[in-house]
């Protein structure tokens, strides 16, 4: 036994000086334990990934369903977004768009999310086509099963005296009939008239 043990001690020391003390004793003390020990320690590293993983899991199922909703209503707003725009208004106002108006969006999409239990979810779906011309509209969502909009995102163009020509991003929701404004910001065009809104092409980055 002494033996053994001795030879234990050498092999590490060796292992050290060979390896230039990049592996340390505390690295080493695997080799001195014995067979029992290290099982012990083997089921609690897989006991402990096990209980990480099944976690982890939990956490995915209980998260993804929300966050898959936010991040597909979110692709299609910004597509419906850039579809209205067109090639003329789209390169002028994007950068503004982006940073001060779709956040603004993304909470509200998320505010009306919270709203729902996860397996009503799948019923709330996004409308294709934002209206053209001189219309609002950039996007509804609408609960399929009835066909009945839940939330509507509009812009407007206004032209205060004096003050050129303004867009005015808000929407509306089925809680007061539609009838509120609730205000998501506003991007400053021009003296000049807007070009009108389009919709028969998607324009993306």
């Amino acid at each position: 036994m002494k033996n053994t043990k001795w030879l234990k001690k050498s092999l590490v020391v060796l292992i050290s000086v060979l390896t230039f003390g990049m592996v340390s004793p505390a690295d080493l003390t695997w080799f001195g334990e014995d067979d029992s020990a290290k099982a012990q320690k083997k089921d609690a590293i897989e006991e402990s990934q096990t209980f990480q993983y099944e976690a982890s899991i939990e956490n995915y199922q209980t998260e993804l369903p929300y966050d898959q909703f936010i991040e597909s209503m979110m692709i299609k707003a910004e597509e419906n977004a850039y579809m209205k725009f067109g090639e003329k208004i789209k390169p002028k106002i994007e950068l503004e768009f982006k940073s001060a108006i779709l956040p603004k969006i993304e909470n509200a999409i998320q505010e009306m999310a919270e709203q729902y239990p996860e397996e009503k979810l799948t019923a709330l779906s996004i409308t294709e086509e934002p209206a053209s011309g001189r219309g609002e509209k950039i996007f509804h969502i609408y609960n399929q099963t009835n066909g009945e909009d839940t939330i509507r995102f509009h812009v407007r163009q206004e032209n205060p005296p004096q003050e050129g020509y303004w867009f005015d991003f808000h929407y509306h929701t089925y809680h007061d009939n539609f009838v509120e404004h609730h205000e998501l910001g506003k991007i400053y065009w021009d003296k000049n008239t807007p070009p009108k809104w389009e919709n028969r092409e998607k324009i993306l980055s």
